[in-house]
């Protein structure tokens, strides 16, 4: 049997490793990711008792550029930003920012009237409220408790 040396730095590296996994950008739909890959809009989700306010940072675009459909259980949304071109005399151009088309489905935690809603794109910012169904607004679950004997 071989003797290996204990070195309390690889636990730590390994923390290390398991931290930034957790913290890496693919749990970060918002952020652009490496080339190649797919920029999503952050999204802010809030239930209240009649609606759910969904709000989406989209800069960058247009009303017109943005496809929006809501069913009873999600919204999806899609749209292409498209890249403008220059040309520089001396040297080259950089640009950070992403360009292409982007779709994203945001599942809804309760039914909704996909025919009341309505829609609102300010400064970026889309904001779409989804009335709940009647019967999600009434919508009361009864819990049986058993006590437990010992």
């Amino acid at each position: 049997m071989a003797l290996v040396r204990y070195n309390p730095w690889q636990e730590m590296n390994a923390l290390q490793s398991q931290l930034n996994r957790l913290f890496d950008e693919s749990f970060m739909p918002s952020r652009l990711w490496k080339d190649g890959d797919v920029k999503v809009p952050a999204a802010e989700l809030q239930e209240t008792e009649s609606a759910i306010l969904l709000k989406l940072e989209i800069p960058g675009m247009e009303a017109k550029d943005l496809d929006v459909q809501v069913t009873e259980d999600a919204v999806y949304v899609s749209g292409e930003r498209k890249s403008e071109r220059k040309t520089e005399e001396k040297g080259y151009t950089r640009s950070e920012f992403h360009y292409g088309k982007f779709q994203r489905v945001i599942p809804l935690p309760a039914r909704i009237q996909n025919t009341n809603v309505t829609a609102d794109y300010k400064d970026g910012i889309l904001n779409l409220t989804l009335p709940k169904t009647e019967a999600e607004k009434n919508k009361v679950v009864k819990v049986n408790l058993q006590e437990i004997v010992a």
